[in-house]
């Protein structure tokens, strides 16, 4: 739990327990975050980790696609406030490092002093695009090769986790998709991420092919067919991210309150279920804040006093 708005655990500690618990045979299911209200809630619920999506976050804080408009310093300034009011492991999208070598040797070393527990870097061409999109174009092999290798000699903590991902299955096919997450193994990553498989048989070849822990995204609406936690546990993929369940049921909850309010006349939206203000109120910290108020008020000046 967070103490006063920030986490209780040091981002030492957090990585620590990540790399523990994925020793363990049970599925890591990282459940997507998006703001400071979904991070805080997500926080409580018990998960051993979190994904900061660049999908959620880019919309949620710009207004805009995930297409590469988001730069370095508005996702680490993200990565930062997350990792500031949760307690939980937290997974972070870097997209493609934001640039070359001295790029990716930035992005890390800002990700990690940020208190990212795992970083994403994926080996797309800049402007990257969402990896359940279209139009996806990657970088040769070879410069993702290079681009693990940096990451993970940046790091200082060997707990900080390096996650290496490539999106050739669309435009390339599996096999060369298979054949890159090799290469990004021999390179040095800790997990791989093959995005956008299409069928139940393609994530169980992927899942056959590796020894090193896997990662499975579960993206409403995506390319990738959601299957069962429980299925995709026996496959052997060891996270699944689901990025975006959470923002799109929000975006549907506030478009159902604001046509409400447009068309009911009344304030109340009562045909939409809602928070109560009480009990969001003490979720969001007003609790300590009283706390702190009753600690530290001045006695009221007596009358005539000045």
């Amino acid at each position: 739990m967070t103490r006063h708005g920030h986490s209780a655990r040091s981002g030492a500690q957090r990585r620590a327990a990540l790399r523990a618990r994925l020793k363990q045979p049970e599925l890591v299911v990282a459940p997507g975050v998006y703001d400071m209200v979904s991070a805080r809630i997500a926080d409580t619920m018990g998960f051993d980790a979190l994904f900061m999506s660049g999908y959620g976050a880019v919309a949620s804080y710009l207004g805009l696609p995930d297409a590469g408009l988001a730069g370095y310093r508005e996702m680490v300034d993200r990565v930062t406030q997350f990792a500031t009011i949760t307690d939980t492991p937290m997974i972070c999208d870097g997209d493609t490092g934001y640039g070359g070598l001295l790029n990716v040797m930035h992005t890390v070393r800002g990700y990690e002093a940020a208190g990212a527990c795992a970083i994403q870097l994926e080996d797309q061409e800049m402007p990257k695009r969402c990896g359940h999109m279209l139009g996806r174009r990657v970088v040769p092999s070879d410069d993702m090769v290079q681009k693990i290798r940096v990451a993970v000699e940046t790091r200082s903590d060997p707990n900080f986790l390096v996650i290496a991902r490539t999106d050739a299955r669309t435009d390339h096919g599996l096999d060369e998709a298979l054949r890159r997450a090799e290469c990004y193994a021999r390179a040095g990553a800790d997990l791989l991420f093959i995005e956008g498989p299409e069928t139940p048989e393609e994530l169980a070849r992927i899942s056959h092919a590796f020894d090193l822990p896997l990662v499975v995204n579960m993206a409403n609406g995506g390319r990738t067919p959601l299957l069962p936690f429980a299925q995709l546990q026996s496959m052997g993929f060891r996270v699944a991210l689901c990025p975006v369940t959470a923002l799109l049921a929000a975006a549907h909850a506030a478009q159902a309150v604001y046509a409400s309010l447009r068309s009911q006349g009344s304030p109340r939206a009562d045909d939409v279920p809602q928070f109560e203000f009480k009990a969001f109120s003490q979720m969001i910290g007003f609790d300590w804040v009283g706390e702190f108020d009753a600690r530290y008020a001045q006695p009221a000046p007596a009358s005539g006093q000045a």
